[in-house]
């Protein structure tokens, strides 16, 4: 008997997959072996495919998702505070995550925020594999910022400056990766222990005191139904608390874009103008609510409401913007591209070749916008990937010039299309009945539907 075989023999894999299959619950030896197995190549793909299939059709118990999150943590380094924070420090450290939408540039202007009022914020994020692109891919439209930090760096980049976003490392959750592409093709990805699963090893990885989830709901988001979302949102709280992490969850509508860029290029040119006092209402909104319960998690404010308070003024002060020019310096821009991106982006930031804009064929008042739509026509102009290894147009996207409740008139230009190759008719028609309007002004709509801790 071979090596690999007697190793299979002792994990004794085709018993687990039986049990699950079955639908007994696993516990958390047999869960943690598993994934040890899976890491360490003792597993094969077809029995992750097959676990995963388990997982998929019987469910997974409170304890076996918990056990799941931790055995992902476990399959590779974590970040260590001790050696370059103190406990006191280290009792600051936060993060936040979003289950993604159209237009969510919500990550770019708050961590900043939350290093001005103190916190210390190693923020991994991701790529976008869709319609539009994810955090990273907005920084790298920004000259010089390096997103890739193994877990060694990552800690002295936030010791020195406080923190900074930046890719997840090969070495931290590798069992996760591994899960992650096979969901993809054996259509499991919907699972929700799975998907806790994921997300929270990830974020847990960084050994944050508290965490943020903005759990998105609407037309726009992966969870559609209030239902959904909420039982996403709990499980991950829950999860978060058992192992340790103070974990909080925003349940925030998603059936409009957020602000009024769609894009890479565009969306940092919208976090500029946020950081500078200038952005539009609801992702002012969205920065000071998510940040002022990061603040109040960890003590650096009493309630939320005064975390609000302290994170809008950092962004009032320049405090929040000062932050962001530290962070995207220790990344790896120069001082002189960063003052130039605060003072004129569209002087560093890419841009697309030529502009088409999108006038209203109606009088009235713009009840909503669909922001799907518009993420299928800025994906198709390149602004997100349909394939891992698909190259963006980071100057591509959408720029919209009205939100809900303005007026418009025929004629009126409500949004600008910046791309670098010709638009598709559909896509100019998919762009315009994204806007709809109605007789008279309804009054604004908060993004918040509900808080879950």
């Amino acid at each position: 008997m071979d090596g690999q075989t007697t190793k299979r023999a002792k994990l004794d894999t085709p018993a687990l997959l039986a049990k699950k299959r079955d639908g007994e619950e696993l516990n958390n030896s047999e869960i943690a072996a598993f994934i040890k197995g899976v890491v360490n190549g003792d597993v094969g793909p077809d029995q992750v495919g097959a676990f995963l299939m388990a997982v998929y059709v019987r469910g997974m118990s409170r304890d076996e998702t918990v056990a799941l999150t931790r055995a992902l943590m476990a399959s590779g380094d974590v970040v260590k505070w001790e050696p370059v924070l103190d406990e006191v420090q280290r009792k600051l450290v936060v993060d936040k995550h979003s289950t993604g939408g159209v237009g969510d540039k919500v990550s770019l202007p708050l961590a900043p925020a939350l290093i001005a009022c103190g916190c210390r914020v190693p923020m991994i994020s991701g790529r976008g594999l869709g319609h539009t692109g994810g955090t990273l891919d907005k920084l790298e439209a920004i000259p010089g910022y390096n997103t890739a930090c193994p877990p060694t760096e990552l800690a002295k980049v936030v010791a020195d400056v406080g923190g900074c976003i930046v890719g997840q490392s090969k070495d931290l959750v590798p069992g996760d990766r591994i899960l992650y592409h096979t969901r993809d093709v054996t259509s499991t990805v919907s699972s929700l222990p799975l998907i806790v699963g994921s997300i929270m090893s990830k974020k847990l990885s960084e050994s944050p005191a508290a965490l943020v989830l903005d759990v998105k709901v609407g037309s726009a988001a992966f969870m559609k139904t209030l239902k959904d979302a909420e039982a996403l949102a709990t499980t991950m709280v829950e999860v978060g608390k058992q192992l340790g992490v103070n974990t909080r969850a925003l349940l925030t509508e998603m059936d409009c874009p957020i602000g009024l860029t769609v894009g890479n290029s565009l969306e940092v040119y919208e976090t500029v103008k946020c950081l500078n006092g200038e952005g539009p209402k609801d992702l002012d909104d969205l920065v000071i609510l998510e940040g002022g319960h990061l603040l109040h998690q960890v003590g650096l404010a009493a309630t939320p409401e005064e975390g609000m308070e302290k994170i809008a003024d950092s962004i009032k002060t320049g405090t929040a913007r000062d932050a962001f020019k530290r962070m995207c310096i220790a990344r790896g821009a120069t001082e002189e591209t960063v003052d130039k991106l605060l003072k004129d982006p569209w002087s560093v930031l890419p841009k697309a070749k030529t502009k088409t804009v999108i006038k209203a064929e109606a009088k009235g008042f713009v009840q909503h916008i669909e922001a799907m739509p518009l993420a299928i026509a800025a994906g198709n102009l390149g602004a997100g990937r349909k394939k891992q290894d698909d190259v963006l147009d980071l100057g591509a996207g959408i720029e919209l010039h009205v939100q809900r409740g303005d007026a418009v008139d025929v004629g009126t230009v409500w949004a600008t299309v910046h791309h670098s190759v010709p638009i598709e008719d559909a896509d100019i028609e998919r762009i315009k009945g994204a806007l709809v309007l109605a007789d008279k002004a309804e009054a604004p709509k908060t993004r918040l539907v509900k808080v879950i801790q």
